[in-house]
């Protein structure tokens, strides 16, 4: 996950202090994708909420053009959806998504979550003025 997914190799940072600055934020990235993967596999019916904040699951249904359900759905389900933003296949006997795919996944799902709650606060700031 470092090596790939994080690109730790690539930084090439000179400096030790800050080596070990990036390698302890990319290991709590490298925690919770490896977290997110073993929960998919141990607890699929997990409600998606305990996990994820109600913005990522609903931009993982929207991202991947599918409704986004009246209920809370379960992880899995989201987890799956936001892999095969990462390039997950998600066919029948492709098994559950690994890390990279989680990853690049999260990656995107963050982008558009950021840009929607950006979106959320301008239109709240044009209201009260």
């Amino acid at each position: 996950m470092l090596k790939e997914g994080c690109r730790v190799e690539q930084l090439q940072l000179a400096d030790t202090e800050r080596l070990q600055t990036a390698l302890a934020l990319y290991m709590v990235i490298a925690w919770r994708i490896n977290r997110l993967m073993r929960l998919g596999r141990t607890l699929p019916d997990l409600p998606a909420d305990l996990v994820f904040e109600p913005d990522e699951w609903r931009a993982a249904f929207i991202l991947n053009k599918k409704p986004i359900p009246r209920q809370v759905p379960p992880f899995n389900t989201v987890l799956r959806l936001i892999a095969q933003r990462g390039g997950f296949l998600a066919r029948k006997h492709d098994g559950e998504p690994g890390a990279k795919t989680i990853w690049l996944g999260l990656q995107e799902i963050a982008v558009f979550v950021e840009g929607a709650r950006y979106a959320r606060y301008a239109r709240y700031a044009r209201q009260l003025n």
